[in-house]
């Protein structure tokens, strides 16, 4: 009989339904803060999947510390180069990051990068090297100042990152979510439902992962036997820029993907503005699965992370790379999930 721990094991062990295990793993709304942490430490106790390595790593939940205070390790600095909003993705996976490692001892504070920092190649002024024993960036995506990250002698995490299109990967541990599984899976759908003039919207130049979704998109047409069509492929992230070229284009595709929710919204706005609907005139599809991508009409079709699940491998990657200095440089993709609203409705 296998031993393999599921949704259905948590949920029993806590007399609550498997849809709200499935929630709270999932990082969806509509959960209580406590009710999460609660389903999620359990979900570590039992062993479920990427949690399965968790109690070799962490200390305890907080209510079950020692009354005495964990002996303080040093900082693990974030560093990036804009302001993190709650809609950000990487929000709630810093969340539970920084409860974790503070239980191990450790402080996180936040180094905002500057356009200054980037061309001098410099650190922050409130980057302390003597109590800095970990970085992690998050939309640092400038190649020459993530090289010089590397260079520090300092375990370095990247939360995506530069663009790879020339081949050369970073030395330093990179954690990314799946950017090629969904979109995959969603143009050969498309395809078979005939919706064959697809087209992608956003800078796929700007990081690693706006190039892997936009890789994975022409991948996929191109296996499918289908031609892309330039024109309907849109090198934008901003509204005004997407209502120009489409006041251009004398058709519009089946479909736009677009590299995430926050551009995917622009799009849809431009879109409104030169007299078109979505999903009747063209459809759309983003990436993040945003709290706004729930609430905008239509709601958008889009790719969910799993930002708890990332949180679990961030901490795992920054823990051994500080125990074992000398470990081969991991990149690791952590799963995703396609969820279909109405702005893809066909």
């Amino acid at each position: 009989m296998s031993n393999k721990v599921t949704i259905q094991d948590i949920a029993d062990a806590l007399g609550v339904s498997r849809n709200t295990v499935s929630k709270a793993i999932n990082n969806a709304g509509g959960l209580a803060d406590t009710t999460r942490e609660k389903i999620l430490q359990k979900a570590i106790e039992m062993g479920y999947k990427q949690f399965s390595y968790v109690n070799a790593l962490v200390s305890p939940t907080p209510s079950a510390l020692p009354s005495e205070p964990v002996e303080y390790k040093g900082e693990i600095a974030l560093l990036t180069t804009v302001f993190l909003t709650q809609s950000h993705f990487a929000s709630t996976m810093l969340d539970k990051f920084q409860c974790e490692i503070s239980n191990l001892g450790f402080t996180m504070n936040t180094h905002r990068v500057t356009a200054e920092n980037l061309r001098a190649l410099t650190l922050p002024l409130t980057f302390r090297r003597d109590q800095v024993k970990a970085v992690v960036c998050i939309e640092v995506f400038d190649r020459p100042y993530a090289e010089m990250l590397c260079g520090l002698e300092i375990p370095v995490l990247f939360v995506d990152g530069p663009i790879k299109k020339d081949g050369v990967s970073l030395p330093a541990d990179q954690l990314y979510m799946d950017n090629t599984t969904e979109i995959t899976r969603f143009v050969n759908d498309m395809l078979a439902a005939g919706q064959r003039r697809i087209g992608f919207v956003g800078d796929y130049y700007r990081c690693q992962s706006f190039y892997e979704r936009y890789a994975a998109f022409r991948l996929a047409m191109l296996m499918a036997d289908v031609p892309v069509e330039e024109r309907f492929c849109l090198r934008h992230d901003h509204v005004d820029e997407f209502i120009e070229e489409l006041g251009t284009l004398e058709e519009l595709p089946d479909l736009f993907i677009c590299v995430n929710d926050f551009v995917a919204d622009d799009l849809i706005r431009g879109l409104f503005s030169i007299g078109k609907s979505v999903p009747q005139d063209v459809r759309v599809l983003g990436f993040d699965d945003s709290p706004e991508s729930r609430v905008m009409r239509p709601t958008l079709s889009t790719i969910h992370i799993h930002t708890q699940v990332m949180a679990v491998d961030a901490l795992q990657l920054i823990i051994s790379r500080m125990r074992e200095p000398s470990l081969d440089f991991r990149v690791v993709h952590t799963q995703t999930d396609l969820v279909l609203r109405e702005s893809t409705r066909i």
